[in-house]
């Protein structure tokens, strides 16, 4: 039996995924790491942190599975997407990477909109100046620490590090690179038009390649620490949305992914780039090769379900968390939460809004608390559903993934709030899946994605929309919208306390 392993590095941990030839877990391992909040709206991580975290996953994953390296016949990756790591002539770090979800950027957002122009921007990248991008945090470095952007040659995405430290090889897939804001996405290729609006060599940017593609062998020293054979091919990966829609099978017209995890997606998948969203929604080259994606982000689902447990039910569990909320009828009892906790960025791109409970009465209990959490979450990404319909893209099956496809009730919820039939899969296991398949097609198990899919996408059951619940979660999804514009000034007025 021959097997590959996926590797999915998230924020908070690193879960690798061994899988043979039918897609069947084999086994699995995870490795968590810290996350550094040094300043409010700053997000960074050390990326030897998940280096050490991989290898350490794989060598438990080898060891449990209790089968030989030479069975294992290679590897691959999805990695949260954006995330700044700037190396040195010698290949090392300059400094922590800032991450995704890290705000500080706003000012040089607004110098890429000045230097290239915004509308010229939306056409070459596909995709506005956001603080989560990776071009405006690389501009940060270079203004507030010019010392150690001196002696920064070029730089990495997240996973694209973790698979130089094991195979020697720069690299970065077109999926992620779709991130960086500096990718021409329709014509795969460095933009040189932003390079050198920004001041950028065309030289500190990575060589790109395919998704599948493979990028090397894993050094001997390195696979002797993971378990494993210095032979064991290394594929490029993708980021994460794209790996977990490869994961969840979208990888063909029609098909819409959602996906809770820190942050929540809902992606759907084109065929070509001719559809031009002008910025409302993220348009990203896919880890299908040739085909993109369109995609809504909620910066803080699941990880607003985690800060409340954190905040309001510390050393619980997440089923002790949320006892009784399917109890709970819909509207949590007249209480409304938007998870803007570290700001926003689909429909509204602002990294000054934070998150509001309204409605709050004294019959409030803390399970009706935790499902206006759910329920908070799932309208923000429905904020999305409704700009895809708009654009007259049909939404009627969407495959749910992460945490949020885990629960029974959250999976009836997002039926009821995307008026959709919502599917869940037997065999869920996110990004990491898509990595693992982008190996096995990489290998030649499979002579596309498509016919891999087929094996190892499994679908389990299907939620359909209650017609009562669509209705009333319909009126409050109004008032949800309402929220943003009616606490935006006040959050202005409160962001010079946050950091007092």
């Amino acid at each position: 039996m021959s097997y590959v392993i996926g590797v999915d590095l998230g924020t908070s941990a690193v879960k690798v995924l061994l899988l043979d030839r039918s897609g069947t877990v084999a086994a699995e391992a995870s490795r968590d790491y810290p996350l550094f909040h040094e300043h409010s709206g700053w997000s960074e991580q050390r990326p030897d942190d998940w280096v050490n975290g991989t290898i350490e996953a794989i060598r438990e994953l080898t060891a449990k599975a209790g089968i030989s390296a030479d069975a294992i016949e290679g590897l691959s990756f999805s990695g949260q997407m954006h995330g700044l790591v700037l190396l040195d002539a010698e290949g090392n770090p300059v400094r922590n990477a800032i991450l995704w979800n890290d705000t500080r950027t706003t000012a040089e957002c607004r110098e890429i909109e000045a230097q290239l122009g915004r509308e010229r921007l939306l056409t070459i990248t596909r995709n506005p100046a956001l603080e989560g991008f990776t071009l405006p945090k690389i501009m940060w470095v270079r203004k507030h620490e010019p010392d150690v952007f001196a002696k920064a040659v070029s730089f990495l995405l997240p996973k694209d590090y973790v698979r130089y430290r094991l195979t020697g090889a720069l690299h970065m897939d077109y999926s992620d690179a779709a991130g960086t804001l500096l990718l021409d996405v329709a014509n795969k290729r460095w933009s040189s038009e932003v390079l050198e609006a920004v001041s950028l060599p065309a030289s500190f940017a990575p060589p790109l390649v395919e998704s599948h593609a493979l990028t090397g062998t894993l050094l001997p020293e390195q696979a002797a620490a993971a378990g494993l054979n210095a032979g064991t091919k290394v594929f490029a990966g993708g980021a994460d949305n794209a790996c977990g829609a490869i994961g969840a099978g979208i990888l063909k017209e029609g098909l819409t992914m959602c996906s809770i995890g820190t942050s929540g997606v809902i992606l759907s998948y084109e065929e070509t780039s001719a559809n031009d969203f002008r910025g409302k929604v993220h348009f990203f080259n896919h880890g299908k090769e040739n085909a993109f994606y369109a995609m809504g982000v909620t910066l803080a689902a699941g990880y607003s379900l985690s800060w409340f447990k954190q905040t309001f039910a510390k050393g619980e569990s997440f089923d002790e968390l949320l006892q009784g909320v399917g109890d709970v009828a819909p509207g949590a009892k007249g209480l409304l939460f938007t998870p803007y906790i570290v700001g926003e960025r689909t429909p509204h791109a602002d990294s000054v809004i934070r998150g509001s409970f309204i409605g709050i009465d004294g019959a409030h209990e803390r399970k009706h608390f935790a499902r206006a959490v759910m329920e908070g979450i799932t309208f923000s990404l429905n904020e999305s559903v409704a700009m895809f319909r708009e654009a007259g893209k049909t939404v009627d099956t969407i495959i749910s993934i992460g945490g949020g496809a885990s629960n029974p009730v959250w999976l009836q919820m997002q039926a009821d709030i995307f008026d959709a039939d919502v599917v869940s899969l037997e065999n869920e296991q996110g990004p990491g899946l898509g990595a693992a398949m982008l190996a096995a097609y990489g290998c030649g198990w499979f002579d596309s994605l498509e016919a891999c899919a087929e094996l190892f996408v499994k679908r389990a059951s299907v939620y359909k929309p209650n017609p009562a619940a669509v209705d009333a979660y319909s009126g409050l999804f109004r008032i949800y919208q309402e929220v943003y514009a009616a606490t935006r000034t006040l959050n202005e007025g409160l962001q010079a306390y946050r950091n007092s």
